[in-house]
């Protein structure tokens, strides 16, 4: 029988029951699925970027390539996600999961279309050491799928907004003056004083520079739209055994 003193039933009336946390009465929405192919995302990012510097001989060159600062951006932002999956906390905000998505969409999009194309007129082909091939691969290929896959597959559609194709396009738009900031301070004829073919102003002038510029940046407006686009009307796939990643559970305005 309870005991009419309980301090429980004394207020309400009711039976003295054992408390229960909060955390117990409502599990945490853990998404394991989402959490290993990101934290595999995240680690081949990280494999590339170590194997290139494992064969580089000029670090502050090798970091100055869009490839590998788009490359740590997603490590970074993988492995977040990772982490907020595996202990069920909201997502991350769209915003910020879409930039990274679309730079390494740009690194891709670039690399196969631009840099290794001999008909663009850009091209970028070197012999590489095995290495530097298994690198290749994984950070112009491997990520920039896995990035895709990630946003089809374990997230849910429509997190994307109109405003943020343009707020997405600050970095690629501040990554041009550190390109030429830096091309300037090297002396002339140094190896690899600008990153890309399309910013050599040794090759093209600065007038060229700004024709380029026009071209990529319009190409990049337009990729980061049909990101926006493609994310109102995909359908949303579930995985079995995981819950899809919530994009506007945690949006950042």
């Amino acid at each position: 029988m309870t005991d009419p003193t309980s301090p429980t039933t004394a207020r309400t009336g009711l039976p003295d029951t054992e408390a229960v946390p909060a955390s117990a009465a409502a599990p945490a929405d853990r998404r394991p699925v989402a959490a290993a192919f990101r934290a595999l995302t995240a680690l081949a990012a990280l494999t590339g970027i170590a194997l290139d510097t494992i064969e580089s001989d000029d670090l502050s060159r090798l970091f100055s390539y869009f490839t590998i600062q788009s490359n740590i951006l997603l490590a970074i932002v993988c492995a977040w996600s990772a982490h907020r999956a595996w202990t069920g906390r909201p997502a991350l905000s769209p915003r910020i999961t879409g930039g990274a998505l679309l730079y390494i969409s740009i690194t891709g999009l670039v690399f196969h279309f631009v840099l290794s194309n001999d008909s663009s007129g850009f091209a970028m082909t070197s012999e590489r050491t095995p290495l530097e091939s298994i690198a290749n691969h994984l950070l112009h290929t491997a990520t920039p799928l896995a990035a895709a896959l990630d946003w089809l597959v374990l997230t849910a559609p429509g997190g994307f907004l109109l405003r943020h194709a343009g707020q997405w396009l600050v970095y690629p738009f501040l990554y041009l003056p550190f390109a030429l900031i830096r091309g300037a301070l090297l002396d002339p004829g140094t190896d690899g004083r600008y990153p890309y073919p399309f910013l050599d102003v040794d090759l093209h002038g600065y007038t060229g520079i700004l024709g380029n510029t026009v071209v990529f940046g319009l190409a990049f407006y337009g990729l980061a739209l049909a990101l926006v686009l493609l994310d109102r009307v995909r359908p949303h796939v579930r995985v079995l055994g995981n819950r899809i990643s919530p994009t506007g559970s945690s949006r950042l305005k």
